[in-house]
């Protein structure tokens, strides 16, 4: 097909993926998450023992800094009696890995694990029978340990007994996988693999990818969301040496040889835009919420609001992607949670099959949910097809704040009542547009209605680490707090008192022994909170305390208990339940998009507040090891406590009620 048919049958156009909102809130805002496809029960779909004996294991789940490609080394480790150091996982390549739906919803660890598990135990039963065979001895004599089969004075290494071969093997579900009471290198903390290469800066991230010939590409975007472009001047950028312009209706981009280059074509480019007029500002965004309502709206009088502001990701890496064409086939590498998504979007929007398509996705710099989508990637291919040439595409700070989906915003609506003895008589819990995401309360309580009212949305929004579990445990912790002031119960009292689960009892019980808080002393300007909760597999509760003087705010230490289920990893369990503190701050305190009139204000760290090295408290995490049940994901649950157990001290600390996300002292 020649270019210029190309472009004409994908119509143009600035590519905007959307779905319902519905989904948005749970799966990233955009493109379908791929169609579901049962995983592969051959062996060889998910593990290679090459003739030197390394160990290749393939996974469609992909590393963006949550240590998945360690807990999965673990995971094979364990089951394969070899040491870390035999292992490698190819993650997250369309051409080698069989399908995934995304790495996202804090599934790897209860989902892929148990995978990557049994492969692993097949394959080790595999080397047993091989080696019975080979020296004619009796199977159960033989056993494996640090990477060798032994039997006797026999003694093999993992290549000898495979020569290379493929494992043809279907992988049984009766596999015997080897309990968590019993694991020596799951449950250890292994450092995480790779993670030299990431600190000494040898690690490529997709910013980093070069290919020969290689041209740097920009688009330019509207001033605002919505708005259709009426004429455009070319002139003076394609004066520049090397430059290429290509339009395509809403569609403008250049390449360039360098990126200065690009940036400056970019700038030269004249465009007039026809305006579109904007519904809603984030001054009056929680009143839209409630009006553009699918469902109505609640119309109980004694209902109390919360409000949740839309934020950011603010990854480290902003999106990027080279994209690169060679006999009609395109290759791209981009930083994405949704490798086979990302792929299914490109074979869509540039209208060719998806066996055409190869995402390659390098070890990330971040996504917090996200990276669901391949913006990058269609930008890249779409521009490295019309010059020729592959294209490096990376976003800048400001079109990440301004063009990616944000978490969403949101209004919740809660009233309860109470029986004389401090138990919970009635529950009512209303969310507006944030999403169901531990929507429902875990505390005992007869009489309740949880209702999640979808709405439109001003803003793009999709997936954030633990989606809309932090607004309703904002709304639903400080709620109980309110609920047990209103009687002049202790806040942890009141939750033992209408909590059965034992899960849940057991994380408020340990951070509260941990923090201290039947000792704790109540000072002018200093109070402390608590709040918990459960999401994902996973159960959390965390104590804070602040100091509050001249309006300000400072978060001083937090305890938080985490458990989810047989810890695989308790260093970077640990690490994880830090970064969930440190990034739930920021949410708490000081996040948040400003926009009006169809822009985004806050398009840039100048002007949007993330937490400070100064802004952060001494973190203590209680880790609770349940070797009696499946491990859970990790990533998520623990960011919901905090922005809660900081409202609850603030309000010991001054007595004001704050309701809103960030909080802000009033007066």
């Amino acid at each position: 097909m020649r270019r210029r048919d190309f472009f004409a049958a994908l119509g143009g156009g600035i590519v905007v993926l959307l779905v319902d909102d519905s989904d948005a809130q749970e799966s990233g805002g955009g493109g379908r998450r791929g169609t579901r496809e049962a995983l592969p029960q051959n062996l060889s779909a998910w593990l290679h023992i090459g003739e030197t004996g390394m160990v290749t294991v393939y996974t469609g789940k992909v590393e963006v800094g949550q240590n998945a490609r360690t807990s999965l080394t673990q995971a094979v480790a364990e089951e394969l009696r070899a040491p870390v150091e035999q292992i490698r996982l190819v993650m997250g390549d369309t051409s080698l890995t069989p399908f995934d739906m995304g790495t996202f919803g804090s599934q790897t660890t209860p989902q892929m694990g148990p995978v990557i598990r049994r492969a692993a135990a097949t394959a080790r039963e595999t080397l047993v029978d091989l080696a019975s065979q080979k020296w004619m001895v009796e199977r159960a004599t033989v056993s494996i340990a640090d990477g060798k089969v032994l039997s006797g004075s026999h003694r093999a290494g993992f290549g000898e007994l495979t020569s290379g071969q493929k494992l043809t093997q279907t992988i049984p579900s009766s596999v015997a996988l080897t309990p968590a009471a019993e694991w020596k290198v799951a449950g250890t903390s292994v450092a995480k693999v790779g993670g030299r290469d990431m600190v000494t800066g040898a690690h490529k991230y997709a910013s980093d990818i070069k290919r020969p010939g290689m041209l740097h590409g920009k688009v330019l975007y509207p001033p605002q969301f919505g708005a259709t472009l009426a004429s455009l001047d070319r002139t003076a950028a394609e004066a520049m040496p090397g430059v290429k312009v290509v339009r395509e209706d809403n569609f403008v981009g250049v390449t360039a040889p360098d990126a200065a280059t690009a940036e400056k074509a970019l700038a030269a480019l004249r465009a007039e835009w026809k305006p579109v007029t904007a519904e809603a500002s984030s001054k009056d965004v929680f009143a839209y919420y409630k009006k553009n309502s699918r469902d109505g709206a609640a119309e109980n009088p004694h209902l109390t609001a919360y409000t949740v502001a839309y934020i950011a990701h603010v990854p480290l890496e902003p999106r990027a992607a080279v994209a690169e064409w060679h006999d009609d086939k395109l290759t791209v590498w981009t930083g994405t949670q949704r490798p086979f998504g990302v792929r299914s979007e490109l074979s869509q929007n540039l209208k060719i099959s998806e066996d055409r398509v190869h995402v390659i996705m390098p070890d990330t710099g971040s996504g917090y949910g996200g990276k669901h989508n391949g913006e990058a990637a269609y930008e890249a291919a779409r521009l490295a097809y019309a010059s020729g040439m592959p294209v490096q595409r990376n976003w800048t700070r400001e079109e990440e704040m301004t063009w990616a989906y944000f978490r969403p915003g949101g209004l919740i609506e809660v009233h309860g009542t109470l029986n004389p003895d401090g138990t919970l008589a009635t529950w009512e819990f209303h969310n507006y547009n944030s999403g169901p995401s531990a929507l429902q309360t875990p505390y005992d309580v007869p009489h309740k209605s949880e209702h999640l009212h979808q709405s439109k949305s001003p803003l793009r929004q999709g997936s954030y680490r633990g989606l809309a579990g932090t607004a309703n445990h904002f709304a639903r912790e400080s709620y109980m707090d309110e609920l047990a002031h209103s009687i002049k119960m202790d806040p942890l009292e009141f939750r033992l008192q209408n909590a059965r689960n034992e899960r849940l009892r057991a994380v408020m019980e340990a951070a509260a022994q941990k923090f201290g808080w039947k000792n704790r002393q109540q000072t002018a300007g200093r109070g402390c909170g608590l709040a918990a909760g459960f999401e994902k597999g996973g159960y959390v509760a965390a104590c804070a305390e602040v100091s509050v003087a001249n309006g300000a705010v400072k978060v001083l230490r937090v305890v938080e208990a985490f458990e989810c289920g047989a810890v695989v990893n308790p260093e970077h369990l640990r690490n994880q339940v830090d970064g969930a503190v440190a990034m739930g701050l920021g949410g708490a305190l000081f996040e948040q998009i400003d926009f009006a009139d169809n822009r985004i204000l806050s398009d840039r760290l100048s002007r949007y507040r993330v937490p400070r090295f100064a802004d952060m408290p001494a973190i203590e995490s209680v880790l609770i090891d349940r070797k009696d049940l499946p491990s859970a994901g990790a990533g998520e649950t623990p960011i919901m406590g905090i922005a809660p157990a900081i409202g609850n001290a603030i309000f010991e600390a001054t007595g004001q009620r704050i309701r809103t996300m960030p909080m802000k002292l009033v007066g």
